[in-house]
């Protein structure tokens, strides 16, 4: 795994390209990851994956939700609807920030 050090794109094979498919810096700007480096990315990659799932799983959960405090069936449905609407927007955007933290610490590939 190669890693231009102008844009960070990573670019995956048995060498580094001529140039940056993204922004065209020779291949003199490429380094090889090491493979404890290349691992982490590989590791960021799935467990970003399931962030990203989850985001979009509580996304339909918020908008489930909101259904059910508009149908207003009784004060206990919408207590409960309530509850999982404000809990679900809080592990979306818990979820968004540990995604910023995997970013700001390197772990994305």
């Amino acid at each position: 795994m190669w890693k231009c050090s102008v844009c960070n794109y990573l670019h995956e094979g048995e060498g580094a390209p001529e140039k940056c498919p993204k922004c065209g810096a020779p291949q003199e700007k490429f380094n090889q990851l090491e493979a404890d480096k290349a691992k982490l990315v590989e590791r960021s990659r799935f467990s970003n994956g399931l962030l990203m799932d989850l985001i979009g799983l509580l996304e339909g959960i918020e908008e489930m939700s909101e259904q059910g405090i508009e149908d207003n069936l009784d004060p206990g449905c919408v207590k409960l609807y309530t509850e999982v609407k404000e809990f679900a927007a809080f592990a979306r955007q818990s979820a968004k920030a540990e995604i910023e933290n995997h970013m700001g610490k390197g772990k994305w590939g």
